[in-house]
């Protein structure tokens, strides 16, 4: 899997870890030193003994999203689209009591770091599968943010209300929206912190939010990373080169950005109370998008 910069002063909350311990008992595995690589939607762990990356549902709600990249890592290794895979002679998604987890073969970073061409090569060779409707379902954008939502902690009354109303406007948009190109199977979180750059070439990783949906989506995060994160334009130029279509010039495109930032804002609330470090950045990011700001620059979650 691809590797996360971790604070040093970050440690793991006592429900993560216990979590961890019980997933790892289940299947035989040790858990003693793991490195915790990513704790945002999910907790994420390196074993020590093991090649095996452990990531851990954080939500309850959000169960279904490890059966949904178990059925994804099937499905892109069926069709020999280059992704992570899951660790072997294991029957996924693992559970133990409400703890839910997917385990994964680890992947050295030893390659060339991915760029956006490699994205978009990957991406237009996942989109030209057959749509596999038996397997995936279709691309619900709003249900997940609702989830989140539902799942939020500690967050003011008032910001809630605020997003419940964006939700509403964002899928009245959505609706009226034609779009250009036909539907696929997409990734439907697809930017560069989900490609590896392992020894044989670029991956596709983080595999839970996989869904027949519409291309343009999968287009939309390079884009939005270099509007509203800071990242350099040409990421976006290499992705649109790639895959042959620049979401930007289309007309429906800033309904997407709109959802993107909405995503990528309410996806920490479930954890605020556990990882409080995420705070200051989500009540920026609101505040933004209260106000209509689109050129105030926002910060990744550490």
């Amino acid at each position: 899997m691809k590797t996360y910069q971790v604070h040093q002063h970050q440690s793991v909350p006592p429900e993560l870890e216990l979590a961890l311990t019980e997933i790892c008992e289940t299947v035989g595995l040790n858990p003693r030193g793991a490195r915790l690589l990513r704790f945002i939607n999910n907790g994420v762990f390196l074993l020590r003994d093991e090649p095996v990356i452990v990531r851990l549902v954080l939500s309850p709600s959000f169960a279904h999203r490890a059966r949904t990249a178990v059925e994804a890592a099937h499905w892109l290794a069926m069709h020999g689209v280059p992704a992570v895979r899951l660790l072997p002679g294991v029957e996924q998604p693992v559970s133990s009591g409400a703890h839910c987890a997917t385990l994964w073969q680890y992947v050295p970073e030893e390659g060339r770091v991915p760029g956006s061409a490699d994205l978009g090569n990957l991406l237009r060779q996942m989109h030209s599968q057959p749509l596999a409707e038996e397997t995936f379902k279709p691309w619900k954008p709003m249900a997940d943010i609702r989830r989140r939502l539902g799942d939020a902690v500690d967050i003011d009354p008032e910001d809630h209300r605020f997003l419940q109303q964006r939700c509403d406007y964002l899928e009245e948009q959505l609706e009226q929206l034609d779009f250009p190109l036909p539907r696929a199977v997409i990734h439907a979180d697809a930017h560069l912190g989900n490609v590896i750059g392992g020894p044989d070439g670029p991956l596709l990783c983080d595999l839970d939010s996989l869904c027949i949906g519409q291309p343009e989506w999968d287009l939309t995060p390079i884009a939005v990373g270099s509007l509203r994160m800071g990242y350099p334009a040409e990421w976006h130029r290499e992705l649109a080169d790639a895959y042959g279509f620049d979401i930007t010039s289309w007309e429906g495109f800033p309904v997407l950005r709109e959802l993107r930032e909405l995503k990528i804002t309410t996806g920490v609330l479930p954890i605020l109370r556990t990882n409080p470090s995420v705070r200051e950045q989500v009540s920026w990011r609101l505040r933004t998008i209260r106000e209509g700001d689109l050129d105030t620059q926002w910060a990744p979650y550490s």
